[in-house]
């Protein structure tokens, strides 16, 4: 019998190879999903170390969390922006 997800040995790619498609084709969103989450965690972790200092660690999970819809919303909105522009 044949494989049906067998590849050819003349079509293999190293995972360097792969991971370099990978990031080439993505590069922006990357870089966007980065800035994000970088400034998101920055965000929340100055607020709990000053305004909520004396909060529960919990606190800080809840707006980690937060951060998942506030990331979906912000870009969401970012495209229907750009079409309406």
């Amino acid at each position: 019998m044949t494989d049906t997800n067998q590849r050819d040995d003349t079509e293999e790619e190293t995972l360097a190879d792969r991971v370099r498609a990978h990031v080439t084709e993505n590069r922006t969103g990357m870089l966007q999903d980065l800035l994000f989450a970088v400034a998101w965690v920055g965000l929340v972790s100055l607020l709990y170390d000053v305004a909520f200092a004396s909060a529960p660690q919990w606190v800080l999970y809840m707006f980690m969390l937060a951060g998942i819809p506030a990331y979906f919303g912000f870009f969401i909105s970012l495209e229907i922006a750009k079409e309406n522009r």
